[in-house]
């Protein structure tokens, strides 16, 4: 199948892209500022800022964002697009389709990669919780009479966040790119005017400051490259959000704006420590004067809110893939817009997402107690990031083993680097987002062996198709008007609800169709190719549906306009029939009794196929059956 091509943008489109992927796609990279070099050293591991100690951290800081976003994300890995679309979960799609890979290393490569999309619902829960309080934690150093409602603002901003979701990003999409444009240029100023006092912070390009960093701090040094990861952290939306803007406006967006006064400012914040070591407590605050201070904290509080969004949007987009692609639970899918699909609400994940930022800001307290439990889960996401990609390079790209693997292994020295300085605050809240993340990929895992185990079942019980039509051109049972339509995973034998109605009624309808609901791993599938209709004996019909997954089925839609021969689909005169299993855990060979009963209860809890399918509950039939597992 063919994915649909989306051609590149040009002028006012461009332009207005561009500042929608300022909007959306930097939010989380944009408001590192907040909390970054704060850590390095003010932090739980804080270094102290002194002047060598200062420009070393900017060397790291400065050289972490040429390498990792300029040129790793925004040169290579967004060249591994499937369709347009970018992310783990498309690239998981890439690597698999890779004809040199066994069966035995897919499975093994989507397991890696598989985990590394769970680590990404972790983030998906941390980054609002310390965005927010971040920024609203500027008050407190306005004023110390803020200090006992800092948590209780936080509470209250996240709240109201995620009861907009169901708005959609439409609604205030409008303000996310001027609003991250004057953030980005108040970065910048405020950068500018403290480069000015001191700019000597500009030797800060020279690697050897990082170098000589950890060669006179040694052990020290390697437990504070945890807190430099923290201004990469929004690196994988990036790459995630590629679909929704494409190459070009993320590109343009960050060369031209964003990655100019995210420098800018840790250098000014670098030349203010210079000058005042113990502004260390807060310096992105601190740098602003007097006068600037409450609409600074404001403005901080906007740009979190954004940030905020744009991750609650990405996890809602994120599970959407895995419902298609057959690793989540079907689960109800609110549209917010009308003209892009992509701008989606999850109910269900938005609540729990609520529930989690909440918890984490008042378990926490503060955003430095919360910067241990930031950035593990997404330096390991990128370590899985630069693997697959490698694999893309060498097995799509045509590059060479040995130029992929030396490019491969300076992103990976890098990043293991931030994995193993992370690996340090495990126990000081690191160990969240792995817990979230185990938890994640075994429900995902879980739920797509439990399908598989579930279609073995029913392989065992098929009754094949073409005996079953020599058996009613040997007796044929009454037809009765209409189109019946069999939804079926198999697309060999019989459905079981086919031969239960026929056992239970005694009747066909005169038009059979067995629909089967394929989504591929491409993110649109062309409109001709949507269908594809074998015609069989006896009145019978063969319906392959075929979906991307970044689309939304609709069976309905899809029948009406499928190509039968001189009988088209009249919606008003046909019947559905569903399967509604009731599975029971088993000892049986196949998965582990827990797993099986954690599928059994993820199956109860799972959407009906009728809502999932936008089939009207009046048109359906279900009939019932029990499976063992």
């Amino acid at each position: 199948m063919t994915a649909v091509a989306k051609p590149a943008p040009r002028g006012r489109e461009l332009g207005v892209l561009t500042l929608g992927a300022l909007g959306i796609v930097y939010g989380d990279i944009g408001t590192s500022p907040l909390y970054a070099l704060r850590e390095c050293f003010h932090g739980v591991h804080g270094i102290a800022p002194t002047p060598d100690n200062i420009l070393g951290v900017l060397s790291l800081i400065v050289w972490s964002l040429i390498l990792i976003i300029s040129i790793k994300y925004l040169v290579f890995v967004m060249r591994a697009d499937n369709g347009g679309e970018g992310g783990v979960l498309a690239l998981i799609a890439l690597v698999s389709r890779q004809a040199d890979a066994s069966r035995r290393s897919r499975a093994a490569l989507i397991g890696v990669g598989l985990f590394g999309a769970a680590l990404l619902y972790g983030d998906g829960m941390i980054t609002p919780a310390i965005s927010v309080l971040s920024a609203v934690e500027g008050l407190a150093i306005a004023t110390h009479v803020f200090e006992p409602y800092v948590v209780p603002i936080t509470v209250t901003i996240l709240i109201g966040v995620f009861l907009i979701q169901s708005r959609g990003t439409a609604t205030v999409g409008a303000m996310f790119g001027p609003v991250m444009v004057v953030w980005f240029v108040t970065l910048a100023v405020l950068g500018v005017s403290w480069i000015v006092v001191n700019p000597s912070v500009f030797t800060a390009f020279n690697p050897a400051h990082a170098v000589s960093f950890f060669a006179r701090n040694g052990g020290h040094a390697f437990i504070v490259l945890g807190s430099v990861f923290l201004v990469v952290t929004g690196g994988e939306a990036l790459y995630a959000d590629m679909g929704h803007f494409g190459v070009k406006p993320i590109r343009v967006a960050w060369f031209a704006l964003a990655f100019p006064a995210l420098v800018l400012n840790y250098l000014g914040q670098g030349a203010m420590l210079l000058q005042r070591p113990e502004a260390a407590s807060s310096p992105l605050f601190l740098m602003a004067p007097g006068w600037a201070l409450y609409p600074m904290v404001i403005l901080a509080t906007m740009a979190a809110v954004i940030a905020s969004q744009a991750l609650i949007s990405g996890v809602f987009s994120m599970t959407r893939q895995a419902m298609l692609l057959g690793y989540c639970p079907r689960m109800g899918v609110e549209h917010t817009s009308a003209s892009h699909q992509g701008q989606i609400y999850i109910p269900q994940i938005n609540w729990i997402l609520m529930v989690a930022c909440v918890g984490l800001v008042i378990g926490f307290g503060s955003s430095t107690a919360m910067a241990a439990a930031y950035g593990i889960a997404v330096s390991l996401t990128m370590v899985i990031t630069t693997l697959l990609t490698y694999l893309v390079a060498r097995g799509s790209w045509g590059i060479g083993r040995l130029t992929a693997s030396a490019l491969a292994a300076v992103f990976l020295l890098l990043e293991f680097g931030f994995v193993t300085a992370n690996l340090t605050k495990i126990l000081q809240g690191g160990w969240f987002p792995l817990t979230v993340g185990a938890g994640i990929y075994i429900l995902l895992s879980t739920w797509k062996q439990g399908r598989a185990l579930l279609a073995l079942r029913f392989v065992d019980r098929l009754y094949p198709l073409d005996k079953f039509l020599g058996d009613i051109a040997a007796t044929p049972p009454h037809r009765v008007t209409g189109t019946a339509v069999f939804m079926t995973s198999n697309s060999d034998g019989t459905p079981p609800t086919l031969l239960h109605n026929l056992q239970h009624n005694k009747i066909l309808h005169e038009q059979i169709i067995l629909l089967t609901v394929v989504t591929l791993d491409t993110p649109t599938v062309l409109p001709e190719e949507r269908v594809t209709v074998t015609p069989l004996q006896q009145g019978f019909s063969r319906v392959r549906l075929c979906y991307g997954f970044t689309e939304t089925p609709d069976v309905p839609s899809a029948l009406e306009q499928a190509p039968f021969a001189g009988r088209p689909i009249v919606l008003a005169d046909t019947t559905y029939f569903l399967g509604t299993e009731t599975l029971l855990a088993t000892k049986r060979p196949g998965l582990p009794l827990w797993r099986e009963r954690l599928f059994v209860l993820m199956s109860r809890n799972a959407l009906r196929a009728t809502t999932f399918f936008r089939i009207r509950p009046e048109r359906v039939v279900e009939l019932g059956m029990q499976v063992e597992l």
